[in-house]
């Protein structure tokens, strides 16, 4: 296992869609394993996709459990992600290790639906709502090459410069892909 190097804005791949996931081998749980400890290398990540290390296939990783009072699932590994359903919408304060520099407000489904695959290629399907629902619609953009600066609701008003951002994740020792 190996932590990453974090692709940051404005680097270009960060725009690239990702292609789906058809092999369910070795080589697929090792980058799974590279995915999650850079994930937990950053400053409190509840998501991460795999995009944001160079690896552009449809993976992600949300673990929303340490949040209290938040409805979860616990820790998921999500290959090809896709949202079936959702209802509701509301506005909410996000960051990303992508842009470390700024947070945001953005509008998400309050419930979403969303059908996926397990690392050996199991269907997997779940009901969100809440919290979870925002992190994984939030993860799912960075595999159509999105980030939550593209769905802010007004960069004038909107868009906010942190004020400090510890440890940036992938800044120095982390391996490129």
């Amino acid at each position: 296992m190996a932590i990453r190097i974090i692709l940051r804005v404005p680097d270009e791949r960060l725009r690239q869609e990702s292609e789906p996931v058809t092999r369910f081998d070795a080589a697929l749980r090792l980058a799974i394993d590279d995915l999650e400890e850079t994930r937990q290398s950053g400053p409190a990540a509840v998501g991460i996709a795999a995009p944001q290390i160079g690896w552009f296939q449809r993976v992600v990783i949300v673990d929303v459990s340490t949040k209290k009072g938040v409805a979860n699932h616990g820790h998921l590994i999500l290959i090809n992600p896709e949202i079936e359903h959702w209802e509701g919408y509301d506005i909410g304060r996000e960051g990303c290790l992508s842009v470390p520099d700024y947070t945001g407000n953005v509008i998400r489904a309050t419930r979403i639906r969303l059908s996926a695959q397990d690392p050996q290629g199991a269907p997997l399907a779940f009901e969100m709502e809440g919290f979870e629902a925002r992190a994984v619609q939030h993860e799912l953009d960075h595999l159509d090459g999105l980030l939550f600066i593209d769905r802010v609701v007004s960069r004038r008003t909107d868009l906010f410069q942190r004020k400090v951002y510890a440890a940036r994740p992938g800044a120095a020792g982390g391996k490129p892909t």
